[in-house]
């Protein structure tokens, strides 16, 4: 039995911002500005916000499923699969597949 609900990230609200960074790997700003997604089928010209060799924060104004598998073709690094892991505020996080150098 099929719910109304997906995870796309509005349905965990947020009352305070982040007080501190747990992210373990240092985000850099992205070579290129612009990347290529693959997401559902279709590939779209995004705007690549930074990266670390686990992921990437992308801004994109679709609204994917926290979960839902992506590719990304960044100019330096070639395609990279990986999985929708937070959508908010038009912008989304993925979490690669494999680490990329």
């Amino acid at each position: 039995m099929a719910s109304g609900f997906f995870l796309d990230g509005a349905m965990i609200p947020r009352n305070e911002q982040r007080s501190i960074d747990e992210r373990a790997e240092t985000r850099h700003p992205a070579v290129s500005n612009t990347a290529v997604l693959e997401f559902r089928g279709r590939k779209h010209v995004v705007r690549l916000i930074n990266l670390s060799r686990s992921g990437a924060m992308i801004s994109f104004q679709s609204m994917p499923n926290i979960g839902e598998a992506v590719a990304i073709h960044l100019s330096d690094r070639g395609r990279v699969c990986g999985n929708v892991c937070w959508v908010r505020d038009g912008r989304i996080g993925v979490n690669f597949a494999a680490k990329v150098d």
